[in-house]
């Protein structure tokens, strides 16, 4: 039996928490890279005006011509604004600073809300042949995170192991549900992801027993280390898997891709 809350084409998975800090868009370059090397065929869209998954997966500002920007605002055809990585099968719509003014510029717009949920689904989608996209969004509950939910399938929400980390949530799972009743009904928790996790640390692991006793299974198996090689490799421009491919960081975002493949196979068996 087919999943009918997944359209046929890509699973569209927004990467979000409005705290910053908490490993957002390190997860969706490295989820992305490993999803990659796993197989799958992978867009990641770059909604941060910080553009920092963008220079994560080495694009150079001034190589980004076209950005999520223009896919947004300027209706240039995505065939125009998406860009190859180094990364076999990993493809990037890029972000720059642009993007900042967006959430002004949308408000006169009718189908403000709507605008990259129509722009990922232009027939040119099919030429990309895409198994996965992963919205990194901003690190706050603004319009662009809004347009990331409802494009939408799921949201992947990094929590990072700190106090008070739990508290957090709540504002982000109000919005999802906002969004649920205003424009994407079937929009669902991916999971929840502890990120810079250090198992010699109590209060990680006090964190993490607090997360798994009130969320249960939406939390992930799969713990992301506080590690050094996770943290120097966007100064490389490259993710974690490519820059040191035996660390403790890039086997637990296979790890993760390995969860994240598997839930996707079983919704759709």
């Amino acid at each position: 039996m087919s999943d009918l809350s997944r359209p046929q084409g890509p699973k569209i998975i927004a990467i979000a928490n409005q705290k910053g800090g908490v490993g957002k868009t390190t997860t969706t370059i490295n989820l992305a890279a490993a999803l990659a090397e796993a197989g799958s065929r992978v867009l990641v869209i770059d909604l941060d005006p910080q553009g920092n998954a963008s220079t994560g997966l080495g694009i150079e500002v001034e190589d980004r011509k076209y950005t999520t920007y223009d896919l947004l605002l300027d209706d240039i055809p995505l065939h125009d604004v998406v860009m190859p990585t180094v990364t076999p099968n990993l493809m990037i719509v890029p972000a720059t600073v642009d993007l900042s003014s967006a959430d002004i510029e949308l408000m006169s717009n009718e189908k403000r809300s709507f605008l990259l949920h129509d722009a990922l689904r232009q027939t040119p989608m099919d030429e990309f042949q895409l198994d996965y996209i992963l919205i990194d969004c901003p690190p706050s509950l603004n319009l662009l995170t809004v347009n990331a939910m409802i494009a939408a399938h799921s949201v992947l929400v990094p929590l990072q192991s700190e106090f008070f980390a739990l508290e957090g949530l709540s504002q982000l799972m109000l919005t999802i549900r906002e969004v649920r009743q205003s424009g994407n009904k079937d929009l669902r928790i991916e999971g929840i992801v502890l990120t810079m996790f250090d198992q010699r640390n109590n209060l990680s692991g006090a964190v993490e027993q607090d997360a798994r006793d009130n969320l249960g299974e939406l939390v992930f198996r799969t713990r992301i280390p506080r590690n050094v090689r996770v943290s120097e490799a966007p100064s490389y421009a490259m993710p974690v898997l490519t820059y040191d491919t035996t660390s403790k960081g890039a086997q637990a975002y296979r790890a993760l891709a390995r969860e994240v493949l598997d839930k996707n196979r079983v919704r759709a068996a």
